[in-house]
């Protein structure tokens, strides 16, 4: 059975791929218009899946020789790459590229005893990504591996419900080690590698599987969203926007009109925030859901990560697509009544910012983003969620 996530919700198939082809996509350009969805984006198709391609080239030409990307003690440099590659709209569905088999070899050959998947540290990020490389493949010989990694993010998940001084960070899944305080990010990468976990192993005939405490992460998201009725913590915004985690914004404080300050939330936790609760199984009508809904609205751009400038751009742009595909929303609204595309604009956002040779990277070199490895990374899988995301019907 392949795997493949085309809206960030994961949608298995067997044999075929579950987004539109090459050659199905010229069979709709001779439907009339109206009754084809896909009209207004062929040509957009076409040059984000060359995009794909020339970056996904890129990848392959600085792989290490033994199989990984950029830093042998940080395995999700070489699962960000893994998944681009296997996510490519132009890969057959049994299909796995020859320099992507000595990735995965290398990326099991990570694995602890626990689960974990890392180096010398940041396991849950790690893990998170590993898992996402190892369900795109495929290949049911991952399941194993895929189980015990979802196993070691669960046990990851804070329990301070006995620790007054830590309880706001109870639920909620952070880095580990060091860092003993969860975090959105985190939390949300880890909740997407479970959710795509749980469907995978949920018909291997294994039982009394450990589950994620659903209830808990909720109040840990809620808890770092500006919004009053449902967050708990003193000193709460009411915008909607989500930060970092409970006393916490990368993008500071605001003063309000009463002259209180808050923290600002910004545009890459925010959306982070719209898929996790998405994955927890909050509907649109949700206040937690729609008041983070109006605010990405409000404040959409692709110049920048709102609250952050340049700072974390293109983990804004790859956690946007995901958030906006699995919330099923194809026009934003701005504040201003202006109707937008964000699929055409994302992708002619990132189309235009590709290198000659096939690499994308960001000046601001926050989170690591001058890096052209990982920055590309984020650049393709951005690219081929719009492509899998495009209206079918």
């Amino acid at each position: 059975m392949k795997a493949i996530i085309t809206s960030s919700i994961l949608t298995l198939t067997v044999g075929t791929i579950a987004y539109t082809t090459l050659a199905q996509t010229k069979v709709a350009a001779q439907a009339p218009a109206v009754a084809n969805p896909q009209a207004p984006y062929l040509s957009l198709q076409l040059e984000m899946e060359n995009a794909i391609k020339t970056g996904n080239q890129y990848l392959k030409s600085v792989q290490n020789e033994k199989g990984f990307w950029k830093d042998d003690t940080i395995p999700a440099y070489t699962a960000l790459a893994v998944t681009a590659a296997m996510r490519d709209p132009s890969l057959a569905a049994t299909d796995t590229p020859a320099h992507i088999k000595p990735a995965y070899q290398w990326l099991l050959s990570m694995q602890k005893e626990t689960g974990a998947i890392y180096g010398k540290g940041l396991a849950t990020y790690n893990t998170a990504t590993g898992i996402m490389a190892l369900a795109a493949s495929g290949d049911p010989k991952h399941l194993d591996a895929i189980k015990k990694a979802r196993t070691f993010l669960i046990s990851q998940q804070a329990d301070y419900s006995n620790n007054k001084a830590m309880n706001k960070f109870h639920g909620g899944i952070g880095y580990g080690g060091s860092h003993p305080h969860s975090d959105m990010s985190n939390t949300y990468l880890s909740i997407e590698a479970i959710k795509i976990a749980n469907e995978l192993v949920k018909d291997t005939g294994v039982e009394n599987q450990t589950e994620l405490d659903w209830d808990s992460a909720l109040q840990f998201i809620s808890r770092c969203q500006n919004l009053q009725k449902t967050n708990d913590q003193p000193n709460t915004g009411n915008d909607g926007s989500l930060f970092y985690f409970p006393g916490d914004s990368k993008a500071g404080k605001q003063k309000n009109p009463d002259g209180t300050e808050t923290l600002r939330g910004y545009g890459s936790i925010s959306y982070a925030g719209l898929l996790s609760m998405i994955y927890a199984d909050l509907g649109k009508d949700d206040p937690r859901v729609a008041a983070v809904t109006d605010w990405l609205n409000n404040n959409f751009t692709v110049k920048e990560n709102p609250g952050l400038g340049q700072q974390g751009l293109y983990y804004y742009f790859n956690v946007m697509a995901k958030a906006l595909t699995a919330a099923n929303i194809d026009t934003l609204t701005t504040k201003d009544g202006r109707k937008i595309n964000w699929r055409k604009e994302l992708a002619q956002t990132l189309l235009s910012a590709q290198r000659e040779d096939g690499s994308w990277v960001n000046k601001n070199s926050r989170w690591w983003e001058n890096q052209p490895e990982l920055v590309t990374c984020y650049a393709v899988l951005t690219l081929e969620q719009i492509h899998a995301s495009i209206p079918k019907k």
